[in-house]
Formats: C-alpha cells, sequence, structure tokens
C-alpha cells in the first residue's frame, strides 16, 4: 500500500452514455498530470441494457442493482489490472499508486429536497469493498453524495479539475463535456470571478438510443446520420419546451428526465417523419442548450474545449463551431488529454483530493452549502 498523499493514482469513469468503463494511471507529480497509461472495457450488450433498465423503477431492482454492482467492480478490476501492467511496464509497481477513484454508475440522479426533512439523493451503482479485494488497492468511491448532503446538485464535479488543466491565466476558457448527458464550465481567468459549472441537457444519450433503435448501430458514427437529416423546427421547439432549460444554474439531470419515454412522448406528434430527420434534430437538441449556456455564462470566452465521446461527432463538432463564431471549438486532445480520458482523470484527481482531506467540489458549480472533501475510503 502506497503512503497517504502519494502520486500515483487511477481514475475510473462509466457514465451515462452506457458504453464502458474507461481508465486512466495517473502521475500528479510537481503539480502537474500526466497520464501514464488507459484502459477501457466496453459494457458488454446484456449488461447494459441492465443498467439502462435499473434507471427506472422494475420488479426486484435492489437484488438486480447489487448484482450488477458486482459485475461493475468486476470490470473495473479487469481495467486496473490493464493499467497496473501497463505502469509495471514503465517501472511503476502496484504498490505504487495510492488509490483507485472510482465513480461507479449513476442510476438515479435527484439531488432537489423530497421533502422539507432533508435533502434529495444521487445513485451510484458500485461495489468499492470488491474493488479492493480484487485490486489490492485502495479505492475511493461516492463522491457526489456528501456534496448533495450540504445541499448540492452532487454534479458536475469536474469544473475544479478542468480549472486546474484547462484553465488560463488571462483569459476565460470554457469547456464542454458531450458524455450522455451534457456539462459545462465555464473556468475566468485568475482574479475575474468564480468558476462556473452545470449541466446543459442530453449530450450523447438520445442521439445513441435513437440510433440503435433505428440502425441497430449503438452510436452515430461521426454523426454522419445525423448530417444526411434535415432539421424539424417544429420538433426542436418541442424538445426545448421543457422547464430544465430555463433553471438557472446550479442545476444537474440525467436519464430521471432525459430518458426514451421523455422522448416517445415528444415524439408522438412527429411520427411520420424520417428517422434520419428526428436524429438530425436531436443533434441540434443536443448543441442548443449548450450554446446557449456559453453565451449565457461563458460569453466572453474565444475557445470551447470538448470532451467526451461527443467530441468525435464530427456533426455536433461542426454544429457547435457554426453556432459559437467567436470561439474556437476544439478536442481536449489539443491540449494533451485525450477526450475519453478527462473524466477518468478528473476522478483521479478527487480520489487525491480525498486522500489528501481536500475538498473536492466548488460550491459556486453545485450550489452547496460550503467546500466539503468528497468520498469514502475503502482501504485494501
Amino acid at each position: 500500500m502506497s503512503e497517504l498523499g502519494g502520486n500515483i493514482y487511477i481514475g475510473l469513469m462509466s457514465g451515462t452514455s452506457l458504453d464502458g468503463a474507461d481508465g486512466v494511471l495517473v502521475d500528479f507529480s510537481g503539480g502537474t498530470l500526466r497520464v501514464l497509461a488507459s484502459a477501457t472495457e466496453t459494457f458488454p450488450d446484456t449488461f447494459r441494457a441492465e443498467l439502462l433498465a435499473l434507471n427506472s423503477s422494475g420488479p426486484d431492482e435492489l437484488h438486480r442493482a447489487a448484482l450488477a454492482a458486482n459485475q461493475l467492480a468486476a470490470l473495473y478490476a479487469r481495467v486496473v489490472r490493464s493499467l497496473v501492467q501497463q505502469g509495471a511496464a514503465q517501472g511503476i509497481a502496484a504498490d505504487r499508486i495510492t488509490a483507485i477513484g472510482a465513480h461507479g454508475q449513476t442510476v438515479r440522479h435527484q439531488p432537489a429536497p423530497t421533502s422539507p426533512a432533508g435533502p434529495g439523493y444521487t445513485l451510484q451503482l458500485n461495489n468499492p469493498a470488491l474493488l479492493a479485494e480484487l485490486t489490492g488497492i485502495d479505492v475511493v468511491a461516492d463522491f457526489r453524495s456528501r456534496d448533495v448532503a450540504a445541499g448540492g446538485q452532487g454534479a458536475p464535479l469536474a469544473p475544479a479539475f478542468h480549472q486546474g488543466v484547462f484553465g488560463q491565466a488571462d483569459t476565460t476558457v470554457c469547456v464542454l463535456n458531450l458524455g450522455g448527458i451534457s456539462n459545462l464550465s465555464v473556468l475566468p481567468a485568475v482574479g475575474q470571478g468564480l468558476v462556473l459549472g452545470f449541466d446543459c441537457g442530453t449530450g450523447n444519450a438520445l442521439m445513441d438510443a435513437w440510433c440503435q433503435r433505428h440502425t441497430g448501430q449503438a452510436f452515430d458514427a461521426g454523426g454522419a446520420w445525423a448530417a444526411s437529416g434535415r432539421l424539424l423546427p417544429g420538433l426542436l421547439a418541442s424538445l426545448l419546451d421543457e422547464p430544465y432549460f430555463a433553471l438557472p444554474p446550479p442545476k444537474s439531470t440525467g436519464r430521471d428526465l432525459f430518458s426514451l419515454a421523455w422522448l416517445d412522448h415528444k415524439l408522438s406528434a412527429f411520427s411520420a417523419e424520417r428517422p434520419e430527420d428526428i436524429q438530425n434534430t436531436l443533434a441540434e437538441f443536443t448543441v442548443s442548450p449548450c450554446v446557449a449556456g456559453v453565451n449565457s455564462y461563458g460569453k466572453d470566452s474565444k475557445r470551447l474545449v470538448v470532451c467526451g465521446g461527443g467530441a468525435f461527432n464530427q456533426h455536433v463538432m461542426e454544429r457547435l463551431q457554426a453556432s459559437l463564431p467567436q470561439c474556437r471549438v476544439e478536442s481536449s486532445e489539443t491540449h494533451g488529454l485525450p477526450p475519453l480520458q478527462v473524466e477518468a482523470a478528473a476522478f483521479a484527481w478527487l480520489a487525491r483530493q480525498t486522500q489528501l482531506r481536500l475538498p473536492g467540489n466548488l460550491p459556486s458549480v453545485t450550489g452547496a452549502a460550503g467546500a466539503r472533501v468528497l468520498g469514502a475510503i475503502y482501504p485494501a
């Protein structure tokens, strides 16, 4: 076991896209971040379907959720083994790894108070005790609950990390994570204000679901199918007529709201439209709230750094650039951190904050009553 506060960490992230788990081995020596290795495990189709089903109430869901958490921990452990092997090839022994930051799989996110008696909740399926047992490395998990307990949204948690990696001393930078849900970080120049961040709306989730239903493909590669369609202004207006978009930050959302059932309800008046036209409109539905967020809260930014799987959707990237002519829209790859590594690296950073007993949240982002040390530690 490494000493508390060491510099080598693993970060694991499986997001609302439900495509798999991404992991990174990170060295924080010298106050910088260096990714030493990366690994990905794709979710089997049956496991992905079960995780999607667990986003809604169903029969025997407590038992099914526990089994899914065990399966996720085993999958995480395979990612960790790959990272440990890659690290060993670079002369980094496993006992130099201080901890694993394991986000888990969000299946419910209801941070708003459910009664006058207390706060709401957020639920990530995970079995960090099993992961510690399987890997022999300390595990830090359950990062969001403490922020919710302090009256916050519990999300997004990445903006503080984004500030350290992408922030500039003399100019505002916006960072857009396009996962299953989209979230925006607004990073002011030093001394020019507080970091802001919030969930814009849906990211890839509805585009992926519609693509799967009509093409059998898990996602629209490069956005080519969306690009083959045309925009349906009436449908776009209906989709955007959702009260969430009128809420000011702090705010967060998830599949609890933007589900396939929500989409089917919205599509009931558009059943005669071509599937590719609906896909094109869903892409614009992803882009539009992100553009509105930049224009409202990061209007002086000249750069929009995009990470997450959506950074590979050429059509979405082109629509972002066309809609934000004042910004240079670019992949996080141009800043040395590939799009699928950013969120995993954020949870490595959050694990380090926990181990050092330092705050991981930003009250200006989540609305929590104050800065809090996040996460629970499961010693190996």
